[in-house]
């Protein structure tokens, strides 16, 4: 292959790849489609002149028609009259009217044939365009889909997804150790030595109240010296201190060893 050959190709390569990219199919099938409705009137106009054309030969047609009934009946006249100078004229203008009618017959057969294919042409053109025209609209609406698609593609390659996921999951693990945390924490704040005395104070000052109760109730007399409520009341009240006085033990013994396991 010449050096010439070579440098062609590669022109006509190069050419063709630049259109390609420059060629949009939507604009094309658009200027497609305003072709073929320009023609339409070309064509109209077209089989307007053979129509007129085969109107024409047919009103010939007619008027020779005429002419040679005339003439016929001008020949039969002069022959009556005995002027065959005058009907020998007429005679000769006869067979010219007959050619040229018999010749105006044969065009006014192929102005109408003509006149046919011409509209059946034009009917076939339309019907094709409007074809083609339905065909180039979805080819049109599948590329702005096509073109939509790809733009919807380009956006979703500009999404990070993965980052957004980790950051989710990382989100997600330190609001649990926060939870975690705070749950601990409430734990232990419920079972402190704090909130056991607290517990204990309470239950003593309950029973002290108890006992002032039943120290009035004797001295106005309501109750029985040596009753067995008060008996019962003060051992109940004996009781409850000496559960107390284990509590408060069990729970100091429970800070030593959390203060020992601490060290």
């Amino acid at each position: 292959m010449g050096l010439w050959a070579r440098l062609t190709r590669i022109f006509r390569a190069s050419t063709g790849a630049a259109l390609d990219k420059m060629e949009n199919p939507e604009l094309v099938l658009q200027q497609t489609i305003r072709d073929m409705r320009d023609r339409v009137p070309e064509l109209n106009n077209s089989v307007a002149q053979v129509m007129a054309t085969e109107r024409l030969l047919h009103k010939n047609h007619e008027n020779l028609e005429k002419q040679v009934v005339d003439l016929d009946s001008k020949i039969k006249a002069s022959v009556k009259m005995g002027r065959d100078d005058i009907a020998t004229a007429y005679i000769g203008q006869l067979q010219q009217a007959q050619i040229d009618l018999e010749r105006t017959g044969a065009q006014l057969e192929n102005a109408s044939l003509a006149s046919k294919q011409a509209l059946k042409a034009r009917d076939n053109y339309v019907i094709n365009m409007k074809k083609r025209t339905a065909e180039a609209m979805q080819l049109i609406s599948a590329s702005k889909q096509a073109r939509l698609q790809e733009q919807l593609a380009q956006t979703m390659e500009t999404f990070n997804i993965g980052d957004d996921a980790s950051t989710f999951n990382e989100m997600r693990e330190k609001i649990d150790r926060r939870v975690a945390a705070a749950e601990a924490k409430l734990q232990l704040g419920t079972s402190s030595v704090d909130t056991q005395m607290q517990d204990i104070e309470r239950e003593a000052m309950d029973i002290q109240l108890k006992d002032k109760l039943l120290e009035y109730k004797q001295q106005m007399g309501l109750l029985g010296e040596g009753s067995p409520t008060t008996g019962k009341q003060i051992g109940a009240g004996n009781e409850a201190n000496e559960k107390n006085e284990d509590v408060l033990d069990q729970v100091l013994l429970n800070e030593a060893n959390e203060a020992k396991s601490s060290n």
